[in-house]
C-alpha cells in the first residue's frame, strides 16, 4: 500500500468515527443509511472493486446482521441468541476478503449496540468475535474446518463474557448458549452458503474443490471425447496454480477456472491440433475463414456447455476472457496468403470476440494458456527456447492489449514470466536417449539378473 492511499484510509476511518458519533446523537433512524454510505465510501478509499455487485452483496450482510439482532432485542430474547458471527463468516467465504468482513462486523456491532434497550456488550462480542471468526474460516476448503471454527467461536465468545464479566463466573447455562451459538452459527453458515453463492453469483473454495473433481460430468466428458485438450487444461491449471502463488492471486479459482477455461473443444475436438492424430489434419481441407470461424467458436460452446451443466458465472469468466480479443495468427496468416488481387482481409474479423481477462485470476489463465500451447511446439525444447517463448508470447499479449483491463503489474508479469519458464522448462526438458532397442533390452536383462542376484553358470560351475 502507497503513502497516499494509507493516508486515505486513515482519513476514512476518522470520518467514520466523526460519522458514527452524529448518528448516535441523531438518533437510530439514521443509522442504517449512514452505514450503507460508509460501505461504499469504504470501497472507494481503499481500492476495493467498486462494482455494485460487491456494494449490494456487502450491503445485504450488514442488514442481515441488523435485522437479526432488532429481531432478537424487540422481542426480548437473550442476546446470546444473537448471530454474532454469521455475516462475518459468510462475507469471508463468500468475498476471501478479510477487510469486507471485518468492516461487517464493527458495522453490525456499533448498529445493534444502537438499538434501544440494547445493552452495551453486544458491542465486544459483534466485533470481537466477528473478527476472530472470519480468520478462522479465511480461505476454508473444508466444511469440517468451518464446523472446527465454530467451536473455536463458540470457546472465544465464552471467553469474551468471562472478560467482560471482569472473570466472574455466572451461571453455567448462559456459557453453554454461546458455545452453541459459535458452534450452530456454523453449520448455519454452512447451510445457507450454496443460498447465497447463487445470489451474488460467486464460488467459495469448497465449491471450487467439488468442481474440480475430475468425475465431474463435464470434466469426464472432455476426458472422453477431447483427451489431449484435458492434459492440456491440467498443464494450464498448474501453471496459473503456482503464477497466482507467486503474486498472492487466488490460486483455486485460477486452477479450477483453468480445468474448464476449453469446455468448448469437446463439440469438435478433432478439429483442435492437441486431438488429432498425427499426419491429419482437419483444417487442410477447410477455407481459413471456416477454420477460423470453428477455432473461434469454441468460446461460445464453452459458454453455452458452462450454462447447460449448472456451472458458476464466476468460472463462465474463465471460458470468455482466455482469448480476449486476441488474434487468430495462424489463419489470419494463411487468409493472406491466399488472398487474391484488388482483395483485402480485415484483421477484425479474425479477432476472438472477448472480452479482456478483467481479474487478475483470467490474466493468468490467458497467459498460461498461450506459452503452454507455443511451448508444446517446440521442436528440440531447451532451457533457453523455452525462456525465449514465454518472453516472447507474454510480451505480445502485453502490447496487443489484452493486459489492459486487469489490475497485473510488470512486477506481477516478471514473476509470472519466472515461473512459467521453471515450470515448462521442467515438463518439456530434453531427455537422455536410450540407444537402439538391441542395447536396451540387454541392458535390462542384464540389470534384471543383477538386482536378482541370480548367479552366472560358470560361476556355479567352478564353484
Amino acid at each position: 500500500m502507497t503513502k497516499k492511499e494509507s493516508n486515505l484510509k486513515t482519513s476514512f476511518y476518522i470520518w467514520s468515527a466523526t460519522v458514527f458519533i452524529a448518528s448516535y446523537l441523531c438518533g437510530i433512524n439514521l443509522i442504517v443509511p449512514t452505514f450503507l454510505m460508509l460501505i461504499a465510501g469504504y470501497f472507494y478509499i481503499t481500492n476495493k472493486n467498486p462494482s455494485r455487485a460487491l456494494f449490494l452483496n456487502t450491503a445485504l450482510l450488514y442488514l442481515i446482521t441488523l435485522v437479526t439482532g432488532y429481531y432478537c432485542i424487540k422481542n426480548k430474547l437473550p442476546i446470546f441468541v444473537i448471530p454474532f458471527t454469521l455475516a462475518p463468516m459468510l462475507a469471508t467465504l463468500l468475498f476471501l476478503d478479510l477487510d469486507i468482513a471485518r468492516f461487517i462486523a464493527v458495522a453490525g456491532g456499533i448498529s445493534v449496540a444502537f438499538i434501544p434497550n440494547a445493552p452495551f456488550m453486544v458491542l465486544p462480542f459483534f466485533i470481537v468475535n466477528g473478527i476472530l471468526s472470519s480468520y478462522f474460516v479465511y480461505k476454508a476448503r473444508k466444511r469440517s474446518t468451518i464446523i472446527k471454527s465454530g467451536a473455536a467461536i463458540g470457546l472465544a465468545q465464552v471467553l469474551t463474557l468471562i472478560f467482560i464479566e471482569r472473570f466472574w463466573i455466572g451461571t453455567p447455562d448462559r456459557y453453554l448458549i454461546l458455545f452453541l451459538n459459535g458452534l450452530i452459527t456454523a453449520i448455519v453458515v454452512l447451510g445457507v452458503l450454496p443460498i447465497f453463492e447463487y445470489l451474488f453469483k460467486t464460488v467459495t473454495n469448497i465449491s471450487l474443490l467439488e468442481l474440480a473433481d475430475s468425475n465431474h460430468p463435464l470434466l469426464q466428458r472432455m476426458i472422453l471425447e477431447a483427451p489431449g485438450t484435458y492434459h492440456h487444461s491440467l498443464v494450464v491449471g498448474n501453471l496459473s496454480d503456482a503464477a497466482c502463488k507467486e503474486i498472492g492471486a487466488n490460486n483455486l479459482l485460477a486452477r479450477v477456472g483453468a480445468y474448464y477455461h476449453d469446455i468448448g473443444k469437446i463439440e469438435k475436438a478433432e478439429y483442435f491440433s492437441e486431438n488429432q492424430i498425427i499426419a491429419q489434419n482437419k483444417h487442410d481441407t477447410l477455407s481459413p475463414d471456416m477454420s477460423k470461424l470453428i477455432i473461434m467458436n469454441h468460446v461460445k460452446n464453452g459458454v453455452e456447455l458452462a450454462k447447460k451443466y449448472r456451472i458458476t458465472p464466476s468460472l463462465i469468466g474463465f471460458i470468455q476472457q482466455h482469448h480476449g480479443n486476441s488474434l487468430v495468427y495462424y489463419f489470419y496468416r494463411r487468409a493472406i496468403e491466399s488472398l487474391e488481387e484488388d482483395s483485402t482481409i480485415k484483421e477484425e474479423g479474425f479477432r476472438y470476440p472477448g472480452p479482456k481477462p478483467s481479474t487478475k485470476e483470467t490474466a493468468i489463465v490467458l497467459l498460461a494458456d498461450s506459452v503452454e500451447a507455443a511451448t508444446r511446439a517446440l521442436k528440440d525444447p531447451t532451457v533457453a527456447k523455452i525462456e525465449e517463448v514465454v518472453h516472447k508470447v507474454i510480451n505480445n499479449k502485453f502490447i496487443d492489449g489484452q493486459l489492459d483491463e486487469c489490475d497485473l503489474k510488470l512486477k506481477d508479469i516478471e514473476r509470472i514470466s519466472a515461473v512459467f519458464i521453471r515450470i515448462l522448462g521442467a515438463i518439456y526438458h530434453s531427455r537422455i536417449p536410450y540407444g537402439d532397442d538391441k542395447n536396451t533390452e540387454h541392458n535390462h536383462k542384464k540389470s534384471a539378473k543383477e538386482d536378482l542376484h541370480f548367479p552366472d553358470k560358470d560361476k556355479k560351475s567352478n564353484s
